[in-house]
């Protein structure tokens, strides 16, 4: 099949993905959320019509100088206003609630008033880390033990060292896209964001693991002297069609979501389209023909034995 092929293309295609978004990581990093860092997150609405920015910031700096405003679109359509502040006490809390109604001249409703301490914070972020890396480790277990009896031309480990560089693959780059985000719009990550990343790892290796069981299938069916490249370029043509309306379906959600479902989980399903049209991509384009290319390097040193 032309996938088999052309793999070579889809490896440089992917390696320009993946180099953009490490640059972008170490240049720019991550923008955390109060999630993370701790804080004090807001989201308001203004009856008879949304102030001026500049008003509503120049009130809340006398709370915190470092307060960070921003739109947001409700479930309404209608916009509203984003604020982040420091870790808001309940003296303070009154404070925010006069500069927010810009000392009573405006009406406002109150849609969230979420308060997270450092310590909090901090302890996400390192189960959200523990919980990528146990997950990753066990997608590796599971592939390796239904994968133990092919053997030929690839070890069954090697179908899970596979499945993991598609995962890394998969993950790195909606990352790469919020740096750039988080850069150029402000846009930060939190618990929802590693959320999403765990549901990519999830649909990922759904996708992946089709394709290699459909490989090991061939494998038993193919004749003794059928190239391997053969069997996996068939494998993904039977699975092809399957892959795509899978992900399509999921996608067109997806959208739909992202656009009519409002600031709360906009940048959620923004980061799962960006990280199922990858792994889609990884599962048919990179995964199978990485075992191509693992088989025939073992050919070549078998040969050169």
């Amino acid at each position: 099949m032309w996938v088999v092929k052309y793999r070579k293309l889809f490896y440089a295609f992917s390696g320009l993905l993946v180099l953009a978004s490490v640059v972008s990581f170490f240049t720019w990093g991550l923008k955390p959320g109060v999630d993370f860092t701790g804080g004090t997150l807001i989201e308001v609405s203004y009856d008879g019509g949304r102030p001026d920015q500049t008003a509503v910031t120049t009130a809340l700096a006398a709370v915190d100088p470092a307060v960070s405003v921003r739109l947001g679109t409700s479930e309404k359509g209608e916009q509203e206003f984003i604020v982040r502040l420091k870790e808001v006490s309940q003296e303070e809390k009154a404070a925010v609630m006069t500069a927010l109604s810009l000392n009573g001249t405006a009406t406002t409703t109150i849609k969230t008033f979420d308060s997270i301490g450092p310590v909090l914070g901090a302890e996400a972020l390192r189960k959200s880390i523990v919980s990528i890396i146990l997950v990753i480790l066990g997608i590796v277990l599971y592939i390796t033990f239904a994968f133990r009896k092919v053997s030929e031309p690839v070890a069954s480990w090697k179908y899970g060292l596979v499945a993991v560089i598609a995962l890394v693959h998969d993950v790195i780059i909606p990352t790469g896209v919020f740096s750039i985000l988080g850069h150029f719009k402000g846009y930060e990550v939190d618990t929802l964001f590693v959320t999403a990343l765990l549901v990519i790892l999830g649909f990922s290796v759904h996708d992946t693991i089709v394709v290699f069981d459909r490989v090991r299938e061939n494998l038993h069916k193919a004749p003794a002297k059928k190239p391997f490249g053969e069997i996996v370029g068939e494998s993904v043509s039977q699975t092809f069609t399957r892959s795509i309306n899978t992900s399509l379906t999921t996608l067109i959600a997806l959208v739909v979501l992202y656009f009519v479902g409002g600031s709360t989980t906009e940048h959620f399903s923004l980061a799962l389209i960006v990280g199922i049209a990858a792994g889609t991509y990884s599962s048919i384009f990179i995964g199978s023909t990485l075992l191509v290319t693992i088989a025939g390097a073992l050919t070549n040193k078998a040969g050169k034995k």
